[in-house]
């Protein structure tokens, strides 16, 4: 296990050096000069203009500046923004509030997700099955910002029950809705994916094994029918960790919430390039740990994978 670990670490490397590459080119050449985004309307003057790209790095080539960023990011520093601010002191507090968002909308689609699941394969083609089947397509093909807005007018303007606007520094239970809100579409699928799965393992040799020794229906259940359907689940959420995280820029513009979505929609705007790079690059590290995590479950959830020592 151990050299498992190290061996998916050393793979992640590549990875991410090929994913901040991709995001550095991105962010510094197909969005515009940086330094004209610091001027604006009023033009600067050749001798500031020169020193900006010399202290952002702009005046060498773009593998030499991506190497400077790569080395600055391994000692813990993810650069100045165009506004002057350490780019870290600006996400020292967005990230725990998108973090804790994220962690409620995956606790949404999972625990929910797959308990729908698992009711609608069990009964598969009965009303029950087709109820959750309704939910789910109507969940998926409405927008998030729709269900978005429905849920703070109904719930904040009409009912009073949540805060309209949550703001900087929001407690947990503030964040409930807006998490709810970010996992429901990821509900739905983990529904759907976790029906499929359900309805096939229910019917294979070892389940019906398992019923003709007379086992309980919830012994069954749990030990052999939700164990081995899970795979598919948990390989689904670890990807969407990274992909709710960069989401969250819809859900935060409508509550109001000051994380990493409102961080990196103010930088695009602002067209700050290096707070762009650095906040995309913090979500793919989270994306590869993310990974990485859901690897090793696999062997606590089916005892036939082994990993190579």
């Amino acid at each position: 296990m151990i050299w498992y670990i190290a061996r998916r670490l050393l793979q992640m490397v590549p990875v991410f050096l090929g994913a901040t590459l991709l995001v550095y080119a991105m962010a510094f050449y197909s969005g515009g000069d940086p330094i004209a985004a610091i001027s604006g309307d009023k033009p600067l003057s050749p001798a500031v203009v020169a020193q900006l790209r010399a202290e952002y790095n702009l005046d060498k080539p773009l593998v030499v500046q991506w190497l400077i960023y790569i080395g600055n990011v391994v000692r813990g520093d993810f650069g100045i923004s165009l506004q002057g601010r350490p780019i870290l002191d600006d996400l020292r507090d967005a990230y725990p509030v998108t973090i804790r968002l994220a962690l409620i909308a995956v606790v949404v689609e999972t625990v929910l997700g797959v308990a729908a699941g698992v009711i609608s394969g069990l009964r598969k083609g009965t009303w029950i099955d087709t109820t959750f089947l309704l939910v789910s397509l109507l969940v998926i093909a409405v927008p998030t910002f729709v269900i978005g807005f429905v849920a703070q007018f109904v719930l904040g303007v009409k009912w009073g029950l949540i805060p309209v606007n949550v703001g900087r520094d929001p407690s947990f239970v503030n964040l409930l809705v807006p998490g709810a809100v970010l996992g429901i579409v990821s509900f739905a699928y983990v529904l759907r994916l976790t029906r499929t799965s359900v309805s096939e393992v229910a019917t294979a040799d070892h389940v019906r094994t398992a019923t003709a020794k007379g086992l309980s229906r919830g012994g069954i259940v749990s030990k052999h029918i939700l164990r081995n359907s899970l795979i598919p689940v948990i390989t689904f959420v670890g990807a969407d960790v990274g992909a709710l995280m960069g989401g969250a820029i819809v859900t935060e513009s409508i509550f109001n919430i000051h994380g990493v979505g409102s961080e990196l929609f103010s930088a695009i705007t602002r067209s700050d390039s290096p707070k762009i790079v650095s906040i995309v690059t913090i979500l793919v590290i989270i994306f590869l740990i993310a990974n990485l995590i859901v690897d090793l479950l696999y062997a606590v959830l089916d005892p036939r994978i082994r990993y190579a020592q």
